[in-house]
């Protein structure tokens, strides 16, 4: 994905932690480390100031930008706390390179998308005159992850943090207009082996899945080692019409199916909705080893 960005001229990136930093070092020309302390600080790599008592422990020198709570209530210094955070960087040798925030509700038809985008013009505000105070003349700002980013329409600071977005799996309100989003990544299985199962006979651990009359199945290459959630062990039908049989095991799903390969799904957002959870956590817990193919 980040070779992707590239290509298509995507100069900024958000990632976890340092170690991300590093893998993709070479696509962007700036990349926002979210959690953790710099340690090797290159060029191009700029960390999240998340709260006030984390200030002191950053390296001097080390570029940063600093994460506002507009009512998500989860990381960020307070919006009354700006002006402390900016004296305290400037005083210990930090950068400040740029101030955001983050939506807790874009995705969900209520006011608090507005109220928190009304906060982050006030802290902006702040911090512009925070800024000038210590001589900074230039700050970046963004508050925008996909839900939010299609909720308004539009780009309304800086940059925006496009996510599940770059997917097609946007999962906001169905009155919320999507631009049409469609999923970009399917997963497929290769046969490992073929039996036939004889009426009554049961498959898999627990046996959960009885066969009401002969039936050919096939075990196939993934399991909840890859990111199949068990949850939809015994009640999911993939993307080609099969159905997985009994519970997922580790490294392998048992299926109606003798066909060499199976698209296992092809929209994250039906699979999810099989496992009673968000496109989201598919999406993440897919293992990295598994071999991927731009089409």
């Amino acid at each position: 994905m980040a070779a992707l960005c590239k290509e298509y001229g995507i100069k900024k990136a958000v990632v976890r932690h340092e170690a991300e930093a590093e893998v993709v070092a070479e696509f962007f020309d700036y990349i926002l480390v979210l959690t953790g302390i710099a340690d090797v600080m290159p060029a191009n790599t700029v960390y999240t100031v998340n709260s006030l008592d984390a200030i002191s422990k950053f390296p001097s020198g080390a570029k940063v930008e600093i994460k506002v709570d507009s009512g998500m209530h989860r990381n960020g210094i307070g919006a009354n706390e700006i002006k402390e955070a900016f004296k305290m960087c400037t005083g210990h040798g930090l950068h400040v390179k740029g101030v955001f925030t983050h939506h807790r509700a874009a995705d969900e038809l209520s006011c608090e998308w507005y109220i928190q985008e009304e906060n982050f013009k006030k802290i902006k505000e702040i911090a512009l005159q925070a800024a000038k105070s210590y001589g900074i003349t230039k700050l970046s700002f963004h508050s925008q992850n996909s839900a939010a980013l299609f909720r308004a329409g539009e780009c309304m600071h800086d940059m925006v943090r496009v996510g599940i977005a770059a997917y097609g799996c946007l999962e906001n309100n169905d009155t919320l207009f999507t631009h049409n989003l469609e999923p970009v990544l399917s997963l497929y299985a290769s046969r490992l082996a073929t039996r036939v199962l004889q009426k009554g006979q049961k498959v898999g651990y627990g046996g959960m899945f009885e066969a009401d009359r002969q039936i050919k199945i096939s075990t196939y290459d993934v399991g909840y080692a890859d990111g199949l959630l068990r949850l939809a062990s015994n009640r999911y039908t993939t993307a080609d019409g099969y159905k997985i049989l009994g519970k997922i095991s580790m490294d392998s799903i048992s299926v109606n199916s003798d066909e060499e390969s199976i698209c296992v799904f092809n929209n994250a957002l039906e699979y999810a909705k099989s496992c009673d959870t968000i496109s989201y956590e598919i999406l993440v817990g897919m293992g990295a080893y598994i071999k991927r193919i731009i089409i």
